[in-house]
């Protein structure tokens, strides 16, 4: 931890300012907090001496008098790779035309950390919050709502949870790309998932398909699923794991685009050709799926707007305190080379 003990002694004040313009403390404070009310040559003198005097306004005296501190937190799972960056940029970007001040924490995809970082947030005043999915102890909620601190959840939709959301249908995306697989031919399909245990964004996709299987008159033995960590290399390892089988699958569907990419790529090492002797499909729609060799088949999720959106819903309800409100975000697939 960073001890830092600035010189007290030493730091301008308001009055310091005010005094150096000669004008009043009201003027100062106006200027710094409602600029469009201070006439253009008194307010370019006053952001003219903060700036030689160095003066910064006390956050945490601002906060405790205006009890909100123009924060938000999000807690994503990961920060290790780009499924969570583009919503998140949109997000961050929505919220700072709005003068709001985003902080983000990483959970690891642990449920102990990620409720040890939303106390976190909550106790450094986050005036609202954002996370991934539904997955989490009831309690946690519970703590939000008596908190005052308004949620919003992304990357999922479920009207019945009781929770604001901004998200997709992941059952209904993946059974829809399933159905496209199964139609082209593959009566035996491998599942690349992360752990489905705390995640039901990765549940809800394996579920698609195996519905989509079993509606096809796919049996459970021609449907077979390895669990993993997100990742190129864990994507590889898992993918030979299914090929070494007796009886392997002839298309491979990877619960997101980079365990899709670690997937053809060891296909390549492994010597078969992706799509004539097995398919590869992801899920997002990453820039890396239009990057791998053959361009990788997935679920395009509007991510970019998820976050916009979600900026935009978190702001009302904070303001209003609804929590039933909730959009849901349609997703498109998208055919590419490494499906035949």
């Amino acid at each position: 931890m960073i001890d830092r003990k600035p010189d007290n002694s030493r730091l301008p004040t308001l009055a310091d300012v005010a005094s150096r313009v000669g004008v009043s403390t009201a003027t100062v404070s106006r200027c710094l907090n409602e600029p469009d009310r201070v006439i253009g040559a008194t307010r370019e003198r006053v952001m003219a001496a903060v700036r030689e005097l160095g003066y910064s306004p006390n956050f945490g005296a601002r906060a405790l008098a205006a009890r909100r501190t123009n924060t938000v937190g999000a807690v994503i799972p990961t920060m290790e790779n780009a499924i969570f960056a583009r919503g998140l940029q949109a997000f961050q970007e929505e919220l700072g035309e709005n003068g709001i001040t985003l902080l983000v924490a990483s959970s690891s995809y642990r449920a102990d950390l990620e409720e040890e970082q939303i106390r976190t947030l909550a106790a450094r005043g986050a005036d609202g919050m954002l996370l991934i999915g539904y997955d989490r102890d009831p309690a946690i909620y519970s703590f939000l709502k008596r908190q005052g601190i308004p949620v919003v959840i992304a990357w999922a939709h479920d009207p019945r949870a009781g929770v604001a959301s901004v998200g997709f249908d992941n059952y209904r995306a993946m059974k829809a790309l399933a159905h496209a697989v199964i139609s082209r031919g593959h009566s035996s399909l491998g599942i690349v998932s992360a752990r489905q245990a705390g995640n039901d964004r990765a549940r809800e996709r394996v579920r698609g398909i195996v519905d989509a299987a079993a509606q096809a008159g796919l049996g459970s033995d021609r449907v077979h699923i390895v669990e993993t960590s997100y990742g190129i290399d864990e994507g590889a390892q898992a993918f030979e794991a299914l090929m070494s089988r007796e009886n392997r699958p002839s298309a491979v569907m990877c619960g997101n685009d980079v365990l899709a990419v670690g997937a053809i790529g060891r296909a390549r090492e492994l010597g078969l050709d992706v799509p004539l002797d097995v398919s590869v499909t992801g899920f997002d729609d990453m820039e890396l799926a239009k990057l791998s060799f053959p361009p990788l088949t997935t679920i395009h999720v509007p991510h970019r707007r998820m976050g916009q959106e979600a900026a935009r819903l978190l702001m009302s309800t904070a303001k209003t305190g609804s929590e039933n409100s909730n959009i849901l975000l349609e997703t498109e697939i998208r055919l590419r080379g490494s499906l035949a």
